[in-house]
C-alpha cells in the first residue's frame, strides 16, 4: 500500500475528527485528496505532530471528542521518539497516533530510516499504548475503528511501500491561517 492509499481511507475514518498531520510529503497529499478545516498541518515542523497530537488529546480530556488523530511518519517520529513514553506516562484517553511507516524519509530521497531494523510498534507499545498493525486498506480500516473506540494511547502502525505520490503540489498556506481555521473548526466541538 502506498501513502497516498492508506491517506485516502484516513480521509474517510476522520471527516469529523481532528486530525494533526506531519510535514512535507505527507501533509502534501493530504491536502491533495482533502483539505478540510479539520486538518491541522505541522508545515516544517518535524517531529511534533506526536507532542501536538498528545498535548491537544490532554486538552479535549473532558470534551465529547473520542480522539484527536495525528497522522506521523516514522522519519519524524523517529526525529521526536519522547513522545511515546511521553504518551504511556501521561495516558490522555483521546490520544491516536496513525504511524505510515515506510522504512525511509520520504522528503529526502528516500533516505533509510531506523525503521528497516527497528520495529517502532514494539517500542510503542512497551511505552504502554495500545498498538495495532495495518498493511493493507482493509485492516487499516478495521484496525482504525477498533482503536478509536479504544481509551488511552493508541498507534496504529501502517507499514507502507516508499515513494511519493507524483506532481502533488506544494502545500504553501500559512502556517497561522492554518492553525486559525482548525482552531475555529475546533472550538465548538469541545463543548458537551
Amino acid at each position: 500500500m502506498r501513502r497516498l492509499e492508506a491517506l485516502h481511507q484516513l480521509v474517510d475514518l476522520t471527516e469529523n475528527r481532528p486530525v494533526v498531520v506531519t510535514c512535507a510529503a505527507t501533509s502534501r497529499e493530504l491536502a491533495s485528496i482533502a483539505d478540510r478545516d479539520n486538518h491541522l498541518y505541522l508545515l516544517d515542523s518535524m517531529g511534533l505532530a506526536g507532542s501536538v497530537t498528545t498535548g491537544l488529546a490532554m486538552a479535549v480530556e473532558d470534551s465529547p471528542i473520542e480522539k484527536v488523530i495525528g497522522v506521523e511518519g516514522d522519519g519524524s517520529l523517529l526525529m521526536n521518539p519522547n513522545v511515546l513514553p511521553t504518551g504511556g506516562y501521561t495516558s490522555p484517553r483521546a490520544l491516536m497516533l496513525v504511524l505510515l511507516d515506510n522504512r525511509v524519509y520520504g522528503s529526502t530521497a528516500g533516505l533509510p530510516t531506523y525503521a528497516d531494523r527497528i520495529d517502532l510498534g514494539a517500542i510503542t507499545e512497551a511505552a504502554g499504548w495500545t498498538v495495532c498493525r495495518a498493511d493493507d486498506p482493509e485492516t487499516l480500516r478495521e484496525e482504525f475503528t477498533r482503536l478509536v473506540r479504544t481509551p488511552g494511547p493508541t498507534l496504529l502502525h501502517v507499514r507502507i511501500e516508499p515513494g511519493n505520490a507524483p506532481n502533488t503540489p506544494k502545500l504553501l498556506a500559512d502556517p497561522v491561517t492554518l492553525t486559525n481555521r482548525f482552531q475555529t473548526w475546533l472550538a465548538p466541538k469541545l463543548l458537551p
